[in-house]
């Protein structure tokens, strides 16, 4: 074989190592691709998660208002300030500021 048939046969090899391992690399199915598919994923396992526990919350809300009477008195207290027939309710607000003096006219 003569020295260009050798050199061209070299570049040719290296030309198809280096698109093999762009494919490889930063191809459709690359290892790129597949680290930001990891982080998505990861990420949608987070929401996932958060998401779950707020419907066992809610799950377990329902099941309280479907069995009894006392959850649903503690939303209507709380949300709605109803009080029973029976009760009284007082209100306090704190002051932040004194009075202002009073002037006395004359």
């Amino acid at each position: 074989m003569s020295p260009i048939t050798i050199r061209l046969i070299r570049w040719l090899m290296v030309g198809l190592i280096l698109s093999l391992g762009y494919g490889l690399i930063l191809g459709k199915g690359g290892w790129v691709r597949r680290q930001d598919l990891k982080h998505q994923l990861q990420g949608q396992r987070a929401v996932n998660q958060a998401l779950e526990r707020r419907n066992q919350t809610l799950r377990a809300e329902v099941a309280d208002l479907k069995s009894g009477s006392d959850a649903i008195e503690e939303r209507a207290r709380h949300e709605l300030g109803m009080v029973r027939p029976d009760e009284v309710f007082y209100q306090y607000w704190t002051v932040t500021s004194p009075p202002p003096p009073v002037v006395p006219s004359h």
